[in-house]
C-alpha cells in the first residue's frame, strides 16, 4: 500500500505571496507529526513551496497544475464549500470534473515513482485539494468530511492494488 497526502498551504497575509510568521510556525508544527515522504511536490506558487520547507521536507518537484484552476472551474466549483459539494460537482461532466481528473492522473503518476509502502506529499491550494481528492475517491460519501480545508489541512489517500482504496480527512487543531 502507498500513501498520498494532499494538503493546503499554510498561512499568509491577505494578498501576500509568502507565508507569514504564523504560517511558518503552523507548518513546522504540522510537519513534526507527519512523514517521512519519498516524494514531495508543491504547486509553483511560493506559499506552497514554503509550506513544504517549513514542514521540514525537501521538495522533489513542482507542478503548475496544482496552482489554481481558473475561471471556468471556479464558476462550477467556487471555493470554499464542503467536500460533499465538490464530490457532486466532480460527478458531472464539466470543466471542474476534467480538471479534477487531471489532478488524479498526476497523483497516480507520482505514486508510480515511489516504492511499495512509500508515501508522497502534495502541497496545493484550497479547492485544488478538494477537487483532486474527490476525483480519486468517486464512491466515497464525503458528507462526514465537513467543510473545505483550512491551512495545512487536507486528506490522506491510500493506494492499493492499482487504485485509490480509501481516504481520510486531515484536520489541524489551531
Amino acid at each position: 500500500m502507498k500513501i498520498l497526502e494532499v494538503r493546503r498551504h499554510s498561512i499568509r497575509d491577505s494578498g501576500g505571496d509568502h507565508l507569514n510568521q504564523k504560517g511558518v510556525s503552523l507548518a513546522r508544527k504540522v510537519g513534526q507529526g507527519i512523514g517521512p515522504f519519498d516524494f514531495v511536490a508543491t504547486s509553483t506558487l511560493s506559499r506552497a513551496y514554503e509550506t513544504a520547507i517549513a514542514m521540514g521536507f525537501a521538495v522533489s518537484g513542482q507542478n503548475d497544475l496544482m496552482n489554481t484552476y481558473g475561471p471556468k472551474v471556479e464558476r462550477e466549483a467556487p471555493w470554499p464549500m464542503p467536500f460533499f459539494h465538490f464530490s457532486e460537482i466532480v460527478k458531472q461532466d464539466g470543466a471542474a470534473a476534467r480538471y479534477a481528473y487531471q489532478l488524479m492522473d498526476y497523483y497516480v503518476e507520482v505514486l508510480s515513482r515511489i516504492p511499495e509502502n512509500g508515501s508522497a506529499l502534495m502541497i496545493a491550494h484550497g479547492g485544488v485539494v478538494e477537487l483532486g481528492v474527490t476525483a480519486c475517491l468517486p464512491e466515497t460519501d464525503f458528507s462526514s468530511w465537513g467543510e473545505a480545508v483550512d491551512y495545512c489541512e487536507g486528506a490522506r489517500l491510500f493506494w492499493d492494488d492499482g487504485r485509490f482504496a480509501r481516504g481520510e480527512v486531515l484536520r489541524v487543531k489551531k
